[in-house]
């Protein structure tokens, strides 16, 4: 059985989705889910689904091995960047294979501060006729990593931001759960 970690900062629907669509695979599961935020919503629906959750303090994270040596006694195989904001250290990249999903086409509206609806925003500002999800392997740089998988959908001139975010959200939980089962076990991405 292959464990997964997902790391998280805000209310949890790609988290959620991840949880469920392992549910009853039966080859998979989704061991633990860490935040650095103890107000997001993503812990609630974490323990609703019976996942143990952890907070990320800073330091430990950042300048310890305590989350390394936490998730390799829990058995992690994979990290899953689900929505969380800080850029991963290296004694994590080191020692885990970790992807993440970013709300556009990498490499454009990456970066630090690119996330979420800022990322909408900009693509409607600079009136693009296209968005997407990318999903990467993470490296010690913002959205830098190797691009497992893509998948577009239109922008209209008269689509608003919110109109983009859903499209994206759309994209995110139809392929997320599917590349990340890919990257496991090497299965086709549909």
């Amino acid at each position: 059985m292959k464990k997964i970690a997902i790391f998280a900062s805000g209310s949890g629907t790609n988290a959620q989705n991840i949880i469920e669509y392992f549910k009853d695979k039966g080859k998979a599961e989704i061991d633990s889910l860490f935040s650095n935020n103890k107000n997001a919503y993503v812990l609630e629906r974490a323990r609703k689904l019976g996942i143990p959750t952890f907070i990320l303090e800073r330091e430990s994270l950042m300048n310890t091995d305590e989350v390394v040596t936490l998730l390799k006694s829990r058995g992690v195989d994979l990290i899953v960047l689900a929505g969380f904001l800080w850029l991963i250290p290296e004694n994590l990249i080191e020692n885990f294979t970790i992807i993440n999903i970013h709300p556009a086409l990498l490499p454009k509206y990456g970066g630090k501060g690119m996330y979420g609806m800022k990322v909408h925003n900009a693509i409607v500002e600079n009136k693009e006729t296209e968005s997407g999800i990318t999903i990467h392997f993470v490296n010690s740089r913002y959205d830098e990593g190797a691009i497992i998988f893509q998948a577009k959908c239109a922008v209209t001139p008269s689509d608003k931001p919110e109109d983009v975010a859903k499209k994206v959200h759309q994209l995110e939980y139809q392929h997320f759960p599917k590349v990340i089962e890919e990257v496991l076990f090497g299965n086709e991405v549909v």
